[in-house]
């Protein structure tokens, strides 16, 4: 079932457009997906938990529960199988991402079926992961060598002494994912740090638990070692510290409170922590900007995966010269958007993925109204097109005395914001305690220099986030509250590893000679290190 939207709050919905509602008939049911994917599951348990499919709101899955006790016995099965992995040549590992570059597009329609049950996002969002995916196996099976290296550093006595640094594997990642983007996430990370040398056990989200595993058994498919890629299931709560306890080193994405206990805990133990947490991103439009090209940009920066994503813009900050004339511009965009269920491509915005999910979005969007903010398009929950189907949303008036204004929605609702200034809008983009993603919109020799007075991660120049994030040699994570750590480019593989340097010495040790005073060797080094300047 798909509608257009429509253009104000207080009206009735658009004429739908004839398709069929919902094929759930094409993945049959959650349990033979379950059934067909989980040999990478590690679960002794004979509890379950019910999950619902965001499309009609029934349950479609009873998802099995794992124990603290599964928990150690994926971490025993994934680190034996990771010493015999390490030890194969960097070229062997690179040809299974190879291989599962061309797995994930030959079954792309597939998976994109498993990914719309579970989150209800637009297919064509869904097919984005797919391809996220296919391009960072790509990415790492072709750079890894240069990333990992070994690479030769200057050393403190050239000519007598070679240094190299040597990347090694941390040995077990523990990786905690989300359910907004649930193939991209897990198995993204995982082939980082698998090319890397290392073995992964990962709790995805109960909610998308099985596009991970159709990911892992690709990748098992295409060459990786049974036991060295496993999935375990249940609360955080009660699996959480278990897994943290097994692991050398966590990559969590998710929410900043979350996160916040993650790298506390992993702090206790020492290890490392990678974070990707929250945002409340911000776009500025500048007077001298494609005001057609920026009003467009929403419809893939605000409202792709109804706005479900950490990179999501919500604050968008226009100048007052074309305050009146973007506002228009972005009206007409959105109600010009298809809402929709299904797992076809006839739509632009689907659904939220859960009941809470939607609470969240109508309690920020209530308190707006109730403090006299104005809905200009959207504002309605549609459940006669599906359960948590929220219409894309634009407000103005939003002050600081609302939700709306500085919590992150994690929804499909924008809100703008007029500025006096370049000035003026780069202070309010960074008045916040994010800084994960921004764009900037006008002439780039104007919009370059308020880009680079962002504190953000990532900065787009006339787009949204498509530019920063699908440049995979460029690291990609957040300022402030937003995380820490990488992924992506460099930083997204070496994280995985520890750095050793390994330093070989030529004809002499670095001491002073028998034959010689403590006296003279100290002018003798002395020299020697004002030599060292006139040298390239």
């Amino acid at each position: 079932m798909s509608q257009t939207m429509t253009p104000a709050r207080d009206q009735g919905p658009g004429e739908p457009r004839p398709e069929e509602p919902v094929e759930p008939g094409r993945l049959l049911s959650g349990a033979v997906v379950l059934e067909s994917v989980r040999s990478s599951l590690v679960c002794s348990s004979d509890d379950t938990v019910d999950v619902r499919s965001p499309l009609t709101g029934e349950v479609w899955l009873s998802l099995p529960q794992s124990t603290p006790a599964d928990v150690r016995e994926a971490a025993a099965r994934a680190r034996a199988a990771q010493r015999e992995w390490a030890a194969r040549p960097l070229h062997e590992r690179t040809r299974v991402a190879r291989r599962l570059h061309a797995l994930i597009l030959d079954q792309a329609e597939d998976i994109a079926d498993i990914i719309g049950m579970e989150t209800g996002k637009a297919r064509r969002s869904a097919i984005e992961e797919v391809s996220d995916v296919a391009m960072t196996a790509l990415y790492y099976a072709k750079n890894a060598k240069r990333h990992l290296g070994p690479h030769r550093r200057k050393a403190g006595f050239p000519l007598l002494t070679h240094t190299v640094e040597q990347s090694v594997p941390k040995g077990l990642v523990g990786m905690i994912t989300p359910w907004n983007y649930p193939l991209t996430i897990p198995v993204s990370d995982a082939i980082a740090a698998l090319l890397a040398g290392n073995a992964v056990v990962i709790k995805p989200d109960t909610q998308t638990t099985l596009s991970a595993l159709w990911g892992i058994e690709l990748a098992v498919e295409a060459g990786l070692p049974r036991d060295l890629f496993l999935a375990v299931t249940g609360n955080p709560a009660e699996i959480g510290e278990a897994l943290i306890t097994e692991s050398d080193y966590v990559a969590f994405t998710g929410s900043t409170a979350t996160g916040t206990l993650v790298a506390t805990e992993c702090a206790k133990r020492l290890i490392g922590c990678s974070a990707e947490l929250g945002g409340k991103n911000p776009m500025i439009v500048l007077p001298d900007a494609p005001l057609d090209r920026a009003a467009n940009s929403i419809v893939q920066s605000a409202f792709s995966n109804a706005g479900q994503l950490c990179m999501s813009i919500e604050r968008i900050y226009v100048h007052r010269d074309v305050f009146d004339d973007f506002l228009h511009r972005a009206m007409e965009t959105i109600n010009s958007l298809t809402l929709g269920v299904g797992l076809h491509y006839e739509f632009d915005v689907g659904s939220l993925i859960s009941q809470e999910q939607l609470e969240r979005v109508r309690a920020h969007l209530d308190d707006a109204v109730d403090r006299g903010a104005t809905v200009h398009v959207g504002g309605n929950h549609r459940p006669d097109i599906g359960p948590y189907v929220f219409e894309p949303t634009l407000l103005t008036g939003v002050d600081e005395s609302m939700a709306l204004c500085r919590e992150e929605t994690f929804g499909p609702v924008i809100a703008l914001y007029p500025v006096d200034s370049d000035a003026e809008a780069v202070a309010r983009a960074n008045d916040s305690d994010y800084g994960l993603n921004a764009s900037v919109w006008g002439q780039v020799s104007r919009a370059t220099p308020v880009a680079h007075q962002i504190e953000a991660g990532s900065v787009n120049i006339n787009e949204g986030f498509t530019a920063t994030w699908t440049s995979h040699d460029a690291p990609m994570g957040g300022f402030k509250r937003s995380g820490l750590g990488r992924r992506h480019g460099r930083e997204g593989i070496t994280r995985f590893t520890e750095s050793r340097t390994v330093s070989t010495q030529r004809l002499m040790n670095i001491d002073r000679p028998e034959t010689m005073s403590n006296r003279d060797f100290a002018k003798l080094m002395i020299r020697g290190l004002r030599l060292l300047r006139r040298l390239p």
